[in-house]
């Protein structure tokens, strides 16, 4: 990985939970690393007054908690807050721009940065466009020297229009090649390493296609609910929180033709061109290939959980889902006929994402278990937590006969020795220091992603009589869910299943 160039990374939000939690860590990892700019300088800003002593003091308590180093020497902290600063500005007041830049001049004339400035955008998303007019009206956004770069974090929109009129607002301030839409599921390693198995490896890709592969399915699980997020939770859900970004990002990647290069534009023109060959939901079909719901209060572990409806912020008579699984097709020579099944819900029983490919039973089968249940192959690709892969296959079981055992050979990334495993955002914030746009939407693939959901948005809108299932917290998730998946007995994959001391015990 190689260096970035001197810069000063400026970051709106740096009050919020994701400064703390995940992009100072990150970044103190990539020093600690060795992959930070030889001069760098960081600027918070935030509504928040705080001197800027106070501001690196809790940044150095964040790390400490946050952080996947393991810090044995505490002043490798303090060394790192040195270069942290902090302005408190109202994001909306044009004026606050203008003291910004002065601010940014001193600090590049004091580090040597050249003009290169990242402006990372940790706010909410009706920020976006507010921040990004004003920072170009004040002259922050040109790129007459040094870089600008912005990044801002999902969901890009909150429909078809309004994920429109937001690249059409960057656009006319800034280039597409300025603009890094993060998807920190895109920074993880498994994820990454789709595009090696399925390309470097001659076994797989003859197999990776609607006549090996009987039905794809990516499921993303959060064991907690919307914690104190509730009123945001509201007015997203589970379609737009999670589908249109993360778990559509993945089915790019797993159904996406060989790209020409490693170029990011070649990568990302081979997942549009999977975005577009979706096959359109009619509004008319939304209840028969997609499947709502809302996790109602239980106990878990002896613990008592809250019900979605109940959570603070939340309206008592919400439809918001916190869970939705859809089954839908891709049309094109690769994949016609094969059904794609993606779910992802909250206060389901575990954390796990994962892809898996079902491969197509034997067409004639000759060893046949004990309980008669037939079996196929699957291909597990674990993308959180324990990333690996995991390939189920038949094997016989000694002695006399022919009795049939499925059996799994895995691989873990941390059996690896000696390698290690970076985070998502210290990978993708290094991309974005490098300019590497590979990993990070385009607009083409937003606004694409937009108009396969957009009618099941408008079904729920429009169709009262669409039903929110219910569903315990805890479990995972409505039972008709399983009534999409196409096949007698065949039901979605279940990660983690109860022990008898009511301990989950998780496959891979």
């Amino acid at each position: 990985m190689k260096k970035a160039k001197n810069l000063i990374i400026v970051i709106f939000g740096a009050s919020g939970d994701l400064t703390h939690r995940k992009l100072m860590p990150a970044i103190f990892s990539l020093r600690t690393q060795k992959l930070m700019p030889e001069k760098y300088a960081i600027l918070g800003i935030g509504r928040t007054k705080i001197s800027a002593e106070g501001f690196r003091i809790k940044m150095s308590e964040s790390i400490r908690v946050y952080s996947e180093e393991k810090i044995s020497d505490q002043t490798l902290v303090e060394t790192f807050t040195q270069d942290i600063y902090y302005h408190s500005m109202d994001n909306t007041s044009e004026n606050g721009y203008s003291e910004l830049k002065t601010l940014l001049q001193e600090l590049d004339a004091k580090y040597g940065v050249g003009g290169n400035y990242i402006f990372y955008m940790a706010t909410p998303p009706s920020m976006y466009e507010i921040i990004a007019v004003n920072l170009a009206k004040a002259g922050l956004s040109n790129q007459e020297s040094g870089f600008r770069r912005v990044i801002i974090e999902k969901p890009f929109g909150y429909d078809l229009q309004s994920g429109r009129k937001l690249n059409r607002t960057l656009h006319e301030i800034i280039s597409e090649e300025q603009i890094f839409r993060i998807d920190h599921y895109l920074g993880k390693e498994t994820v990454q390493n789709l595009l090696v198995t399925r390309f470097a490896n001659g076994m797989f890709e003859p197999l990776w296609n609607r006549n090996y592969i009987h039905r794809i399915e990516i499921t993303s699980a959060e064991n907690i609910g919307v914690e104190q997020r509730g009123g945001y939770y509201d007015s997203a859900g589970a379609l737009r929180d999670m589908v249109q970004n993360h778990l559509l990002q993945m089915v790019g990647l797993t159904a996406m033709e060989p790209p020409s290069s490693l170029d990011a534009d070649a990568i990302r023109n081979e997942i549009l061109k999977v975005f577009q060959s979706l096959q359109p939901i009619k509004e008319e079909d939304v209840a028969d290939q997609v499947i709502r719901g809302q996790y109602t209060g239980s106990l878990i572990r002896g613990e008592c959980v809250t019900g979605y409806r109940y959570e603070k912020g939340v309206a008592v008579d919400s439809r918001t889902e916190t869970y939705v699984a859809i089954k839908f097709f891709i049309n094109n020579w690769r994949w016609g006929g094969v059904p794609f099944y993606i779910r992802t819900g909250k206060r389901l029983p575990t954390k796990v994402t994962e892809i898996v490919i079902h491969f197509k039973q034997t067409p004639h089968h000759l060893f046949l278990r004990e309980s008669g249940i037939l079996s196929s192959n699957q291909l597990i690709i674990r993308i959180q937590p324990d990333e690996g892969m995991l390939l189920k296959f038949d094997m016989k079981e000694p002695g006399a006969g022919f009795n049939v055992k499925n059996v799994n050979m895995d691989f873990h990334y941390k059996d690896l020795a000696n390698i290690r495993v970076p985070s998502a955002y210290e990978r993708l914030l290094h991309d974005v220091m490098v300019g590497d746009s590979t990993l990070f939407s385009r607009d083409d693939e937003v606004e694409t992603a937009w108009k396969f959901l957009e009618p099941i948005q408008q079904a729920w809108a429009n169709n009262p009589s669409i039903k929110v299932f219910g569903y315990p917290a805890g479990t995972w998730g409505p039972e008709h869910a399983n009534d999409l998946i196409e096949g007698d007995g065949l039901t979605w994959r279940y990660p983690c299943k109860n022990l008898a001391d009511d301990e989950l015990y998780c496959e891979l």
